[in-house]
């Protein structure tokens, strides 16, 4: 099964940038479909971008659409969300999730959080 490694996260003032990175390893990561969820102090875990397997089918949650991008390099076997115009809401723990190609879309990945493996996940923080 799929072993998922976050990095990349920090504190950052807001209206900064900062680029997650999601390495994995122990199976064939194209076969993934791949996505970024985020948990604030107190609420429920959330997605916020997901990428089919291909890298051609995306989707970002309301909040974020605009300031982030979701990408993902399969010769590497790594996840990307490069994040920008953060805001103090941006605050979180981010997790990299992954789920099996034909048991979901991106879209349905991130709406309905259908993930078979997480990430341990990385802290941003959006303050000044």
């Amino acid at each position: 099964q799929v072993q998922l490694v976050e990095s990349g996260g920090g504190l950052v003032q807001p209206g900064g940038s900062l680029r997650l990175s999601c390495a994995a390893s122990g199976a064939t990561f194209d076969y993934y479909i791949l996505g970024w969820f985020r948990q604030a102090t107190g609420k429920e875990r959330q997605g916020v971008s997901c990428i089919s397997s291909g890298g051609a089918l995306t989707y970002y949650s309301d909040s974020v659409k605009g300031r982030f991008t979701i990408s993902r390099d399969n010769s590497k076997n790594t996840l990307y969300l490069q994040m920008s115009s953060l805001r103090p809401e941006d605050t979180g723990v981010y997790y990299c999730g992954a789920i099996n190609q034909g048991m979901s879309s991106a879209e349905e990945m991130c709406v309905r959080g259908r993930v078979v493996k997480w990430g341990d996940g990385t802290q941003v923080t959006v303050s000044s």
